[in-house]
């Protein structure tokens, strides 16, 4: 289900427990929603906003720093994997309890704590680090602690969204932290590169440390009675079955993220395709690696904040983004030259936005704010955990069969989960295909059924 004037591109029958769908907003609201930045204007949102744009620079650095400080000391690969499988690992076991306790939590405070203990993880780093004492099993832990405290801070940033701007304001808003974070991936690891190459590993941990400053101090001068009231859980005996039950019996929220889980495990995981593409493919080494990366992070802010502008989160423009995505991955296994496919990464880029944006908007949406934290858990644990777990059979493909084929293989995958789940979300919405001309343009979408019966001349 989708928000607005995307109602009917979300097929799906409302079980007689659903809540009601929000009404339609006013003339004024959609002209408000055109705004690029609309969501800025509302002081809350724009002190929230301001605090990630400081904090997500030190987490892209922490995330750089952290892996060369591991390469550092063990000289391994492996151990690179180590850290990152232990900072996603709560995720994977506890992500669904971390839902549950966040409905039960006011947001903002809960966001306070998580915070602090992250930054705390981080100087911890730092000093242990600078000092001289640090040890791989050292950076093992602070990884895995950063994990315990995401299992809760991400559904709880994600929830927190709507109390800042209310559901007439979300997709801006949702788009645009998108195009914060991938903005400071753009920053973070030149900033990182920077500081490890001229004072030391340290003094990335300690600024993604003191980066926290920022949201903290953001949330302490938010005004409460400013925030969108929503209705908490109560404490009580199989809320996380509730959870699971809730999101499975409704076709508007569990597709979507089954479509996610198939593109993120197969689709996303560029770190081994992209290495291949400039190692063996291209043999162009580390810098066209950088580039590739880099490109992609700018179609990420372009296709955030076309996002923002576009102010609605429709399931169809979800299921074209994630063929197109696949499509376009498909293209580029097969480009001869390097320079065709790092142009290919700008749109790559946009589109995967295009599908992350889409899915947390529209599941946002469909989701009663009572049981936004747990849905909103489940997502993140499908969306985060997906890559961990798909990165060896697509590192396996790749090395067997090679990196053409590898890209291919995912975006075939992609494109093939978009197709199957359009089909399901149509047949449920009770859709058929209609082709036409439109202006003088083809035109294929998909309309009621009862519409198209109408459409078709009598017999």
């Amino acid at each position: 289900m989708s928000s607005g004037p995307g109602t009917a591109s979300a097929p799906a029958p409302e079980p007689h427990d659903s809540p009601p769908a929000p009404a339609a907003p006013a003339s004024g609201d959609r002209v408000r929603r055109s705004s690029m930045f609309s969501s800025l204007k509302v002081r809350n949102y724009r002190l929230f906003f301001m605090g990630q744009v400081v904090s997500n620079i030190g987490t892209w650095m922490q995330r750089i720093a952290q892996d060369w400080l591991v390469l550092s000391l063990t000289g391994s690969s492996a151990a690179v994997g180590i850290t990152t499988a232990l900072q996603f690992l709560p995720m994977l076991l506890f992500g669904l309890y971390g839902g549950v306790l966040v409905d039960r939590l006011r947001k903002r405070p809960t966001l306070l704590v998580t915070q602090t203990s992250m930054a705390l993880t981080a100087i911890a780093l730092a000093v242990l680090t600078l000092t001289g004492h640090v040890q791989v099993w050292h950076v093992y832990v602070a990884a895995f602690a950063v994990g315990l405290a995401t299992v809760v801070d991400n559904p709880a940033r994600q929830s927190f969204v709507s109390e800042l701007v209310g559901p007439g304001q979300l997709q801006n808003a949702v788009s645009l932290n998108s195009a914060n974070f991938q903005s400071a991936r753009l920053v973070g690891p030149a900033v990182a590169g920077i500081l490890i190459t001229g004072v030391g590993t340290g003094y990335a941990f300690l600024f993604n440390g003191l980066s926290f400053i920022a949201p903290l101090t953001g949330l302490l001068l938010m005004r409460a009675r400013e925030l969108h009231a929503v209705e908490r859980a109560p404490r009580g005996k199989g809320q996380l079955r509730e959870g699971v039950r809730y999101v499975t019996g409704r076709p508007e929220l569990i597709w979507p993220i089954v479509l996610v889980g198939f593109v993120g495990t197969f689709a996303f995981n560029f770190p081994v395709y992209l290495s291949a593409f400039a190692d063996d493919v291209f043999h162009a080494g580390a810098g066209a690696y950088s580039m590739f990366n880099t490109l992609m992070a700018v179609g990420s802010v372009a296709g955030a904040l076309l996002a923002a502008r576009r102010g609605t989160a429709r399931l169809r423009l979800l299921i074209v983004a994630a063929m197109a995505f696949g499509a376009l991955e498909i293209l580029a296994a097969t480009v001869p030259a390097l320079w065709m496919f790092a142009l290919l990464m700008v749109p790559l880029g946009l589109f995967g936005m295009t599908v992350n944006v889409t899915t947390n908007t529209s599941i946002q949406m469909s989701t009663d704010p009572a049981m936004r934290g747990r849905v909103m858990a489940l997502y993140m644990m499908v969306f985060l955990g997906g890559s961990p777990v798909g990165a060896p059979i697509v590192g396996w493909v790749t090395d067997t069969y090679g990196a053409r084929v590898g890209l291919a293989a995912g975006g075939a995958v992609a494109v093939a989960a978009a197709a199957a789940i359009g089909l399901v979300l149509a047949r449920v919405g009770n859709l058929r295909l209609s082709v036409g001309w439109h202006r003088g343009h083809p035109r294929v979408r998909f309309v009621p059924r009862d519409q198209r019966e109408e459409l078709a001349p009598a017999a």
